[in-house]
């Protein structure tokens, strides 16, 4: 949620202006709807606005197409040119548009669906079949296809897995892809997902340990509630949707759990749970954040990310795979 920079009202979807970087509501998220300064600078290079129309109607004038009818035939070719013009120039994109600042809400589609997958694996061809391809293992690392697909998947046995994996993404995914962009951040959150198991997974071959493996979202949840840590550091959420407190002490708080548990353990995962990856998450989350501050001050003026008095759940939860979960 955050406050419409024209008429002050709360909006839960904010619109933010790729000319002046301000949010809106829906009602004036149009740049004209709130005199956009960045309409000065508009100088129309694809034409859109430029239809030519009065050189068509001259130009059929001058041919002898005659009067009225010969005018109305040409402007009404002009006019369809146009309307092409302006749907190649500013449409939305076919099907891709659906996505576009929908990031969030794709991946945790693509999670569910993933879900429903393992358990079509696990019936057709058993736990080989499903860890060859949704877990991230030790001992089948050139798997590569696993680097992806493992960020998606979820113990199949255990719902509250995806499911807290599901909040967390839900409430604060948005947040960080409406101030970087949807691409950046998918990007991130692949990339942060990607090495957080691929971590996990490096230092117990490293350090000789059992095979293990990895799979779920954790570690790209935890790098998104790093971000929020260095941009919003004081903002409330609810830990299990009862305990308020800020999310600085949330996310430092699990990250020394994991950091002792880690350490003490001389192992990346204890009790079934990924807490290296969980680390490895939360610092590319922190140095993200860092990097893009700018970023999350324009997209919500001096303070940072414009977030209202919105509250979300504490954070990721954490079961998965064998050997270790995400």
């Amino acid at each position: 949620m955050a406050t419409c920079d024209e008429c002050g009202e709360y909006e839960n979807l904010p619109y933010q202006c790729k000319r002046c970087g301000q949010t809106f509501c829906a009602e004036h998220r149009l740049p004209e709807n709130h005199d956009c300064p960045g309409l000065a600078g508009w100088d129309d290079p694809g034409g859109v606005f430029d239809s030519g129309f009065d050189e068509s109607v001259e130009g059929g004038a001058a041919d002898g197409t005659g009067g009225g009818g010969g005018a109305s035939a040409g402007a009404g070719g002009v006019v369809d040119r146009v309307k092409r013009r302006i749907d190649r120039e500013t449409g939305t994109g076919g099907l891709v548009s659906y996505f576009r600042n929908n990031a969030t809400y794709a991946i945790l589609l693509a999670m569910w669906v993933t879900f429903v997958a393992q358990w079509i694996a696990l019936f057709v061809g058993g736990q080989s079949l499903h860890n060859t391809l949704f877990v991230l293992q030790s001992e089948a690392i050139t798997n590569v296809w696993t680097w992806v697909t493992s960020v998606f998947s979820h113990a199949p046995g255990q719902l509250f897995h995806i499911i807290g994996n599901s909040v967390v993404i839900l409430f604060f995914g948005p947040l960080v892809e409406r101030a970087v962009g949807s691409k950046k951040f998918v990007a991130f959150f692949f990339g942060a997902g990607i090495a957080a198991g691929l971590g996990h997974v490096l230092f117990a071959i490293a350090t000789n340990a059992p095979p293990t493996g990895v799979l779920g979202a954790s570690g790209a949840g935890f790098a998104i509630l790093g971000v929020l840590t260095v941009w919003r550091p004081n903002m409330q959420v609810l830990l299990f949707f009862v305990i308020p407190m800020k999310i600085k002490y949330l996310t430092w708080g699990i990250a020394a759990v994991s950091a002792l548990l880690v350490v003490t353990s001389g192992t990346g995962g204890v009790g079934g749970i990924a807490h290296l990856a969980h680390l490895i998450g939360f610092a590319i989350g922190l140095a993200f954040g860092k990097r893009n501050e700018g970023l999350a001050r324009s997209a919500g003026g001096a303070g940072g990310v414009s977030m209202g008095g919105a509250r979300g759940p504490g954070g990721p939860g954490g079961p998965g795979g064998p050997g270790g979960r995400l």
